[in-house]
């Protein structure tokens, strides 16, 4: 892809901004949880791992080197894989309450969803990709 690199870079600020926003609302005890703040509950500050994640794929996609393309794949993989268990984590409903996913939430799914795939098609044209 051309422009993977631009994309999976847009898509990381998507996710970094929807860890601010809130993620579910649970109304039986007026809570609501975001990525970074999650104050009555046991779940700490569950999307600061994908800013971390996030900020190291950013990092290695524009370094033009075989190991840092890999090193991408791989921190997009394991944001990926925390984003998926903040998902089942926060959004299932326990002893008869349903927490309200909010806006944040699926921009959280949506971010890392667009980081995923661009770092799966970096940039290869010829001489972009150093294999050092």
């Amino acid at each position: 892809m051309k422009y993977a690199k631009w994309t999976g870079l847009a898509g990381a600020t998507l996710l970094i901004v929807s860890v601010f926003l809130p993620w579910v609302t649970i109304s039986s005890r007026n809570l609501v949880i975001t990525g970074m703040e999650s104050t009555g509950t046991n779940y700490g500050s569950p999307g600061l791992l994908s800013v971390v994640f996030v900020s190291l794929y950013v990092l290695f996609s524009f370094i033009p080197r075989l190991w840092a393309n890999w090193a991408a794949v791989i921190a997009a993989a394991m944001n990926s894989a925390w984003v998926i268990r903040n998902f089942l984590l926060l959004a299932t409903c326990r002893a008869y309450e349903c927490p309200v996913r909010e806006t944040g939430f699926y921009l959280m799914i949506l971010g890392s969803a667009v980081v995923l795939l661009s770092s799966l098609f970096p940039d290869t044209k010829s001489g972009s990709v150093r294999n050092r």
